[in-house]
């Protein structure tokens, strides 16, 4: 049986690069009708030109920004599918954490999944079913250092899609989580260094980084029909590195 989302309406966040631009195309070859977002205001207004799907620009660590980005989503009639992947990280040492960062993490990473599931689940409610996709990380599960608030934030949504779970499952509506291990983006190969990847990948018994299509297996399927009785999980695709 093949994935099927003709007629669905599937909400991206972070929709534009690395892991939710692998989800984007991916959605959309299975038919489904897309509403991407971005942080770059002249690249959203570009993109918003080629007809792929709807692009709405929003900086989840400005209010401002998520107040007019709620205005344009509560607008929308329905959404059948939500995948929270907006996310952003600031290394530094737990002693050193400005605060400034620690508040731009949580609000991004934790703050934004729950204010966009808040309004999407209340569609979904309305129309009896609903598929919601939080992407963590393995940090959720296992850290290391200069990880403290990156750590934090993703083991938050790691407990906040077990809540939403229970809640939201009476209404037909699934919430479920994935965390990415080690994976190959453009972030990944501008940002790490072939000594790293050496250190990082010896640390994953397939031996290897995931592909970005790798997570975007395990998010369609969850985010599916074919998916009928999974809810409150986090599925960890690293390689079985978290398993070590």
């Amino acid at each position: 049986m093949q994935f099927d989302f003709t007629d669905k309406v599937v909400l991206i966040t972070g929709g534009t690069r690395g892991i939710g631009k692998q989800l984007a195309d991916d959605f959309k070859e299975f038919g489904a009708d897309l509403i991407l977002t971005g942080t770059n205001h002249n690249k959203i207004s570009e993109l918003n030109n080629d007809g792929f799907a709807k692009y709405l620009c929003v900086d989840f660590s400005n209010r401002e920004s998520v107040m007019e980005f709620t205005s344009e989503l509560r607008k929308c009639n329905k959404i059948d599918v939500c995948v929270n992947n907006a996310g952003i990280n600031r290394i530094d040492y737990f002693c050193d954490i400005k605060e400034q960062d620690w508040d731009d993490i949580m609000c991004v990473n934790l703050k934004a999944p729950f204010i966009v599931s808040q309004i999407v689940a209340k569609l979904m409610k309305e129309n009896g079913y609903g598929r919601i996709v939080n992407i963590s990380s393995i940090a959720g599960i296992i850290s290391r250092e200069k990880r403290c608030a990156y750590t934090s934030s993703k083991a938050g949504l790691i407990g906040l899609t077990r809540s939403m779970a229970i809640e939201l499952a009476p209404y037909g509506i699934l919430v479920n989580s994935v965390s990415p291990g080690f994976t190959w983006t453009d972030m990944t190969r501008t940002s790490v260094t072939k000594e790293e990847v050496e250190v990082l990948t010896s640390r994953v018994p397939l031996g290897r980084f995931a592909n970005t299509d790798e997570i975007s297996k395990v998010v369609l399927f969850l985010a599916s029909e074919l998916n009928t009785y999974i809810i409150g999980q986090n599925i960890t695709v690293d390689g079985g590195h978290v398993s070590l």
